[in-house]
């Protein structure tokens, strides 16, 4: 039996041998083995974690605060009560103009759909069909409401239920489709995404945003004002987003014995003609309140509004819109 500095060399080679490890590190062949092993024993692996996650879909902006500081008149009629949190924003400069309680976690309802919607923009065409399940042609809460279980659907017509109609049967159609047959692949997707545009305080469990929860601490989908706005920013850059996010009122074929449907924008201020009004997204539930992300464009600026819990979200965001423009003035 050998001993001694020779019989150490002798068991570290064989270890190293066993192993199928060169001095080069895990992974490497003894022998200059071709790179062809390392890159299967890598796919393996990654086929067993899942797909890699997406990588950003958009240039998330900068958020920071100038000297330009709106302030709100506490005690009127409008601002007796404010937001649980909400935030202005510059959408192109992401100078932060107002804000309240910015990073607050609260749950979102509907705004969830903003997220919806740029994974669906992300991974189809607008011409692609989708088929309705039965789960989707039946979900609770707000709804397109004729989806007809069994047929297909366009996707672009589903994003006008999506996001006009608030529509949690289009909201599950399009993930069930996206997803492969189920939503979970497609939550995930969304919670990568999350994670991938930086915003630290966004979380879904679904993709409509709908939960029967009485209490915020409860609700799964969530996020802040900061985080909505830096999203608002991402989505409306992607013009399939823009067009639909605009638009108040829109007829679209759907197949069965309704033939057609007529949709109509949930945003109070397109619904109200508030001038340069270019998006976005309400939601509602008994936990979330009443909640507003609104974008204007006028005079070559954007400037996004996000209101979370709100009293009022359309009386409060032409206010705070107007005092906005006011402040900063043409482009």
């Amino acid at each position: 039996m050998l001993r001694g500095p020779s019989s150490l060399l002798l068991a570290t080679a064989l270890a190293v041998a066993a192993s199928g490890c060169a001095v080069g590190g895990p992974g490497a062949a003894i022998g200059g083995a071709d790179d062809d092993e390392v890159t299967t024993t890598t796919h393996v692996r990654q086929a067993e974690n899942g797909p890699l996650p997406d990588p950003p879909l958009g240039d998330p902006m900068e958020l920071w605060r100038g000297d330009r500081r709106l302030t709100l008149p506490r005690g009127g009629e409008t601002f007796r009560e404010l937001p649980r949190a909400g935030i202005l924003v510059d959408l192109d400069s992401g100078e932060v103009l107002w804000e309240h309680a910015p990073r607050r976690s609260l749950p979102i309802a509907s705004v969830t759909k903003v997220m919806t919607s740029l994974i669906v923009d992300a991974h189809t065409e607008p011409d692609d069909l989708v088929r309705i399940s039965r789960a989707a042609a039946h979900q609770p809460g707000s709804a397109v409401g004729v989806l007809p279980a069994g047929r297909k659907v366009r996707v672009d017509t589903l994003q006008y239920g999506l996001m006009l109609s608030s529509g949690n049967d289009a909201a599950r159609a399009l993930a069930e489709h996206v997803g492969g047959g189920t939503m979970a692949p497609f939550v995930r997707r969304m919670n990568d995404q999350a994670r991938a545009l930086g915003l630290r305080c966004t979380r879904f469990s679904n993709p409509s945003g709908f939960e029967e929860t009485r209490y915020q601490r409860q609700a799964r989908n969530r996020s802040c004002a900061e985080d909505l706005a830096v999203l608002a920013r991402v989505v409306l850059d992607r013009p399939r987003i823009a067009k639909v996010a605009r638009t108040y009122r829109v007829v679209r074929r759907i197949p069965g014995k309704q033939k057609r449907v007529e949709l109509y924008n949930h945003n109070p201020l397109l619904r109200e003609g508030y001038r340069g009004t270019i998006g976005l997204k309400t939601g509602f539930t008994n936990a979330a309140g009443r909640c507003l992300v609104a974008v204007v464009e006028r005079n070559g600026r954007r400037l996004a509004v996000v209101l979370l819990h709100s009293p009022d979200p359309g009386k409060q965001a032409r206010s705070i819109l107007n005092r906005g423009f006011r402040l900063v003035g043409p482009a």
